[in-house]
C-alpha cells in the first residue's frame, strides 16, 4: 500500500539522519565539560544503536500497517463476495414499479 511505501522509506530517511546529526556534531567533540560532556558522548556513542532501535520500531509499525491493510483487503473481498451471494437469492419484484393506469 502507499501508506507502507511511504513509512517504509521514511524510517530508512530517520536512521540516515541520526547519523547524519551525529556527523555534524563532530566539530563539537570537546567543546564539552562535565554532564553536557558525558551527555553529548553518550549520543555519539550510541548513534547505531539509536538509529537501529528507531528503524525497529518503525519495522513493527510497519508490520501493523501491512496487518491493516490486509485486513481491510480482506473484509472488503468478503463483503462482495457476500453481497453478490446475497443478491442471488433475492426477489427484486416487489422493488418493480409498473406505470400507474388511471
Amino acid at each position: 500500500s502507499t501508506l507502507t511505501r511511504r513509512t517504509s522509506s521514511s524510517g530508512e530517511d530517520l536512521g540516515a539522519l541520526v547519523r547524519e546529526l551525529a556527523q555534524a556534531a563532530e566539530p563539537l567533540q570537546g567543546k564539552f565539560n562535565g554532564a553536557g560532556r558525558a551527555a553529548f558522548d553518550r549520543f555519539k556513542s550510541e548513534t547505531d544503536r539509536i538509529a537501529v532501535d528507531l528503524n525497529g520500531a518503525l519495522g513493527a509499525v510497519l508490520t501493523g500497517i501491512s496487518g491493516m491493510d490486509r485486513s481491510f483487503t480482506e473484509g472488503d473481498a468478503q463483503m462482495a463476495d457476500e453481497t453478490r451471494a446475497s443478491e442471488g437469492s433475492t426477489s427484486f419484484d416487489a422493488a418493480r414499479f409498473g406505470s400507474a393506469k388511471a
